[in-house]
C-alpha cells in the first residue's frame, strides 16, 4: 500500500489537491446513472441503426417535448428534432425554404441551448466540457452556464448567438450543438451480438460504433461468422459469400471491404449456364436495385458458392470427429441415379439434381476451379485493410459475455440439457459450461486470430466455424443448420432446427437467477438481455421471460425478418429511474425523416421503475470511484500524518 499511496502522491501532492479530488468524487457519485441503451441483432440494416442513435431512442424526443411541449407547435417540434437528428441535410433544405436566415438561425440556437442544458443536466460540468466539439468548446461551454440573470450577463450572452451569426458559423455551430446533445443522450451503448449480414450496411454501422464515446459488443454467430473468415477460415469465407449472395447483398463484400467476387462470378455464369437456380434467388424482395438478369446471375453465384460451402463443411466435420456432427455429411447421402437423399434413415426427393462440380465418389472435394476461387477469396479477406480494421474493433470492444451494472448480456444462449442443468461441452481438450464455457470460447477466437500459426492456432480457426452453427456451441443453439434442405428438399419438415433446452428454460425464474448466478451478475435486481432468435409478436410471442427476469431484445431490426415478428425490433434503455422497452415500427428511409420530420414511431411496453432512482454510486462506475476515494482518504491520513510529506 505504501508504494501505491507513493505513486498517488506524484497526482495528489497536498492536501488541498487530495480534499479537492475527494470532494469532487463524491458529488459525481451522487449524479444520476447515465443513461443506457441495448440493441441487438442490427443486421446491416444502417439507416435504422444510425437513426436510432440519432434520436437517443427516443431520449432527444422526450427532452424537447418536456422542454417545449406547451410553447411550441408540433410542426416545429418535428423540426427542431429533426435537425438534430440530421444537422447538415436538415438544414440544406431549411435554406431553400427560408426567407429569413438570420432571424431562424437565432430562434433554432436559443433552442439548441436549451435542448443541451437538458440532455447534459445530469452530468458534471467537466464531463460535458470533455464531449464538447473542439472549436467551439469554450463557446458552448459559455453559453449553457450563463443564465441572463442581470444585464451585463444578457447582454454578453445575446452577443455570443449574434456573433455566431455574423460571422457566418450559425451551420458549424448548430451541428456542433447537434452532436453534443446526441451525444449526451446515450451515455453507453451495448450491441448484443449481429452486427453483419443481410441488410446492406454492417461496413457503415461498424465505422460508426467505432467513433462512439462508449460502447461494448458481445458477439453474435454472425460475427463470430465474418470473424472466422477474417481469420482465413475457408468454410466460414464460403459462408459469408452465400449469405450475402442470399440477401442482395455483395456490395458489402465488394463496395464495403474491396473483395473481389467476380472470378467466382465468371465461374458460377459459366458452370450453371443452363440452369435456371430458382431455388437460388435472392431473398430480400424489398430492395430493387437488381435487375432480373443481375438476380439471375446471383442466383447462380449463390449455388456455386453454397456446393462449395457444403464440401468444405463436410471436409471440417471429417477432420474434426469432436464435433459430433456427422448428420451434417449429407453429400455422400445422395442416390444420384433417382435424385433423393437419405437422412437420418428416410429418403427424400431432391428439388435439383444440376451438381455438376461434386464427384460422386469423392463428394467433399473440391474442383480444381473451385480450390482456386476459395483460394483467392481467402487472400483477399486477410488482405482486406478495411474488414481487418472492423475485425480488430470487433475483437478490442467485443466480448462473448458482458456483465454490466447488475445485468448479464449474451446474444444466444447458455447450453442446457433438459433438466436444466448446464451443459458440458468439450473444446480443444477442455469440457466446461456455463461462465467458465464463454470465457473459454472468447480466448478460443482471440487464438484464431491473433495466433502464431501452430497447430492449435488452426484448430481455433476451425472451431470459429463450429461457433457459427455447431449444435453446442452458445452462439447458435440449434441443433442443426438445416441450409442443405432449405435449398434442396421441398418438405418443411426437414428445414426445422431444434433449438437448444435453453429457450424453454428461460420462462423459469429459478433457471433466470441460476444463469444470473453462474455469471456473477445481482440476482435481486439483475436482468438477462438476449438477442438472436427474434420474437414474433404478430403470434402472441412475449420478449419478457420468468416474469421480466430475462429480456429479449431481437424483434425484426432486419427488414427480411419484420414480416415474421411484425415489429421492427424491440430498443431497451435503462436510465436512472429503471428499464424501458419498447417495439419499434418499421423505419421509413432518412430521406423520409428528413424531409417529413417522420421518426421511428415506438409503444413502451415495459416500465420498470426503481423505487430509489440510481444514482452513479449503484453502477460499476461508481464502484471504482468509490475504491478511488477510500484510497485517497488512505494517502490524506499519510500526509496528515507525516508519513509521506506534501510538495508544496
Amino acid at each position: 500500500m505504501e508504494k501505491y499511496l507513493n505513486q498517488l502522491s506524484k497526482t495528489y501532492k497536498n492536501i488541498q489537491e487530495v480534499t479537492e479530488e475527494i470532494i469532487n468524487l463524491q458529488a459525481i457519485l451522487n449524479l444520476p446513472k447515465g443513461t443506457e441503451l441495448f440493441l441487438s441483432d442490427i443486421h446491416g440494416e444502417y439507416e435504422a441503426f444510425i437513426h436510432l442513435l440519432n434520436n437517443g431512442s427516443g431520449i432527444i424526443k422526450s427532452k424537447i417535448e418536456e422542454i417545449y411541449g406547451n410553447s411550441l407547435t408540433e410542426k416545429d417540434r418535428k423540426e427542431l428534432a429533426t435537425l438534430i437528428y440530421y444537422p447538415e441535410e436538415k438544414l440544406n433544405l431549411i435554406k431553400k425554404e427560408e426567407n429569413n436566415i438570420n432571424e431562424w438561425y437565432k430562434i433554432i440556437l436559443y433552442r439548441l441551448i436549451e435542448v443541451t442544458r437538458g440532455v447534459s443536466s445530469k452530468y458534471t460540468r467537466s464531463k460535458v466540457r470533455k464531449a464538447m466539439p473542439k472549436g467551439f468548446d469554450y463557446i458552448i461551454d459559455e453559453l449553457l452556464h450563463l443564465q441572463g440573470e442581470d444585464g451585463n450577463k444578457e447582454q454578453y450572452y445575446h452577443q455570443i448567438i449574434d456573433s455566431i451569426i455574423d460571422l457566418n458559423r450559425a451551420d458549424a455551430f448548430i451541428v456542433a450543438m447537434s452532436d453534443l446533445i446526441k451525444r449526451m443522450a446515450i451515455d453507453h451503448l451495448h450491441i448484443v451480438g449481429d452486427i453483419y449480414d443481410r441488410g446492406p450496411g454492417a461496413a457503415i454501422i461498424m465505422d460508426k460504433l467505432m467513433k462512439f464515446h462508449s460502447l461494448d459488443i458481445e458477439w453474435g454467430n454472425h460475427d463470430i461468422l465474418w470473424m472466422g473468415a477474417a481469420a482465413g477460415s475457408e468454410a466460414c469465407i464460403a459462408n459469408v459469400v452465400r449469405v450475402c449472395s442470399r440477401y442482395d447483398n455483395l456490395d458489402t463484400l465488394e463496395d464495403g471491404y474491396g473483395i473481389n467476387i467476380r472470378p467466382l462470378s465468371i465461374f458460377a455464369t459459366e458452370m450453371y449456364k443452363k440452369d435456371s437456380c430458382e431455388g437460388f434467388m435472392p431473398r430480400n424482395k424489398i430492395q430493387t436495385k437488381y435487375s432480373s438478369t443481375d438476380k439471375v446471375v446471383l442466383s447462380k453465384i449463390q449455388k456455386a458458392i453454397s456446393i462449395i460451402q457444403f464440401k468444405l463443411e463436410g471436409q471440417l466435420i471429417k477432420k474434426h470427429p469432436e464435433y459430433n456432427m456427422d448428420d451434417r455429411l449429407l453429400l455422400d447421402k445422395i442416390d444420384w441415379k433417382k435424385g433423393t437423399i437419405n437422412i437420418l434413415g428416410k429418403n427424400y426427393k431432391l428439388n435439383d439434381t444440376n451438381f455438376p462440380t461434386i464427384d460422386p465418389k469423392n463428394p467433399y472435394e473440391l474442383t480444381e476451379e473451385e480450390a482456386q476461387i476459395i483460394e483467392r477469396l481467402r487472400i483477399s479477406f486477410k488482405n482486406s485493410e478495411k474488414l481487418n480494421k472492423h475485425i480488430s474493433f470487433l475483437y478490442s470492444a467485443g466480448h462473448m459475455y458482458q456483465n454490466f451494472n447488475s445485468n448479464i448480456m449474451f446474444h444466444g444462449c447458455v447450453p442446457m440439457r433438459e433438466d436444466g442443468e448446464f451443459e458440458e461441452v468439450c473444446l480443444m481438450g477442455k469440457s466446461l459450461k456455463g461462465k467458465a464455457l464463454f470465457n473459454h470460447i472468447e480466448k478460443i477466437a482471440h487464438k484464431a486470430y491473433f495466433g502464431e500459426n501452430s497447430k492449435e492456432t488452426e484448430d481455433a480457426i476451425d472451431l470459429m466455424w463450429y461457433f457459427w452453427c455447431g449444435p453446442k456451441s452458445p452462439l447458435f443453439g440449434k441443433g442443426k443448420v438445416a441450409t442443405f434442405e432449405r435449398y434442396f428438399l421441398d418438405d418443411k419438415e426437414t428445414h426445422k432446427e431444434k433449438k437448444n433446452p435453453y429457450f424453454d428454460q428461460i420462462n423459469n425464474v429459478d433457471i433466470c437467477n441460476k444463469i444470473l448466478e453462474d455469471f456473477e451478475a445481482d440476482v435481486e435486481e439483475g436482468h438477462i438481455i438476449n438477442g438472436h432468435v427474434p420474437v414474433k409478436a404478430k403470434d402472441g410471442e412475449s420478449p419478457l421471460k420468468a416474469e421480466g427476469k430475462l429480456i429479449v431484445i431481437d424483434g425484426g431490426f432486419a427488414k427480411s425478418y419484420q414480416s415474421t415478428t411484425g415489429t421492427a425490433g424491440y430498443t431497451l434503455t435503462y436510465n436512472s429511474h429503471g428499464l424501458v422497452l419498447s417495439v419499434n415500427e418499421p423505419f421509413l428511409s432518412k430521406s423520409t425523416a428528413i424531409e417529413e420530420g417522420s421518426d421511428i414511431r415506438s409503444q413502451i411496453i415495459l416500465k420498470e421503475n426503481i423505487a430509489q432512482r440510481k444514482r452513479v454510486a449503484d453502477t460499476d462506475i461508481g464502484c471504482k470511484l468509490k475504491e478511488e476515494v477510500e484510497d485517497l482518504k488512505r494517502l490524506l491520513q499519510a500526509y496528515k500524518e507525516g508519513i509521506l510529506k506534501e510538495k508544496i
